[in-house]
């Protein structure tokens, strides 16, 4: 059985994940320190104590997500599961960044501080209010960027995240995305909601964020992972550190194309999915995608432990 783990994005931070990883774990607890001291606060406090709204800020949330599913990988390490038991990584957005740490292409701390950055320069890159996201329900990929493009009318409105056959995601300035909600109605879409995000990501309004990770990325080391990569951008596998570098500042704009990174998989033969980290969420685009494919969460020490019987 072909396997590959998968590393979820922004939407699924929930106050507490990750605590009983690294309550059980001391490899999972080592991780949240090493996130803590790399960005030089106590961001674990925040992820098991704090106020969801602030965990929610994009440059919270980012680092937080990725401690949470290094923490799993970690724990399944702790139980003989190394992440080459699978054939492919991929991860939704920031959790490629998750992906690339699980393999040792970026090293944690380089990681945490790489999301702190994208996470602000994300945030910044729109003024509040002025960009919207809206997830359209019911149509397939085609049909979704022609309302996007026909909602534009000279602004930006793009489809950011193919999520799965009936689920896409438009990005852009706000009165541009509303226009896209009425349109997709209008095209038969079964709903069309206004996400709670707090800037349109994933569409040509990041760019001052892809220049800014253009130059954060400049430094960092980045390593052959020792698992391929199904990259966001572009639907297939890489391993060259210099053309993940490249991927990383084009995914800040680009679209994810996860209903495409997901066929590639199950073309290769991967028949068995795990989701590494917190929430559902990826484990039911899969489903969507391909009935074929068995998914497995991994976000507590249960399913830690069933997930590494599974392979004894």
């Amino acid at each position: 059985m072909s396997r590959a783990f998968v590393f979820p994005g922004q939407g699924v931070q929930t106050i507490g994940m990750g605590q009983a990883l690294a309550q059980a774990y001391p490899q999972a607890q080592a991780v949240f320190d090493e996130v803590d001291d790399a960005l030089g606060e106590k961001l674990s406090t925040l992820i098991w104590e704090g106020e969801a709204d602030a965990l929610t800020l994009t440059q919270n949330a980012q680092p937080a997500l990725m401690a949470t599913s290094l923490a799993a990988m970690r724990a399944l390490e702790a139980e003989g599961v190394a992440v080459d038991a699978a054939a492919y990584v991929a991860g939704h957005s920031l959790g490629e960044y998750s992906a690339l740490a699980a393999t040792g292409a970026i090293s944690i701390a380089d990681t945490a501080r790489l999301l702190r950055i994208r996470g602000k320069a994300m945030q910044e890159a729109v003024p509040v209010g002025a960009g919207a996201m809206a997830a359209l329900l019911g149509l397939d990929f085609e049909t979704a960027r022609t309302v996007a493009q026909e909602a534009a009318q000279g602004e930006v409105c793009e489809a950011a995240n193919d999520n799965d056959p009936a689920q896409v995601v438009v990005s852009g300035h706000k009165a541009a995305v509303e226009r896209a909600v009425e349109i997709a109605k209008e095209k038969g879409a079964r709903r069309a909601v206004l996400l709670p995000v707090s800037a349109p990501f994933h569409c040509q309004l990041m760019e001052p964020a892809a220049r800014a990770m253009a130059e954060a990325l400049e430094d960092v080391e980045i390593s052959n992972p020792s698992v391929r990569l199904v990259a966001n951008v572009l639907a297939h596998d890489v391993a060259n550190p210099e053309t993940i570098r490249s991927l990383l500042v084009q995914q800040v704009t680009g679209s994810v194309r996860w209903r495409e990174s997901v066929g590639f998989m199950a073309a290769q033969g991967v028949t068995e999915i795990w989701e590494i980290g917190a929430g559902k969420a990826l484990s039911g685009m899969i489903r969507r995608i391909d009935k074929t494919i068995a998914t497995r969460n991994i976000g507590t020490p249960d399913e830690v432990k069933a997930a590494a019987e599974s392979l004894s």
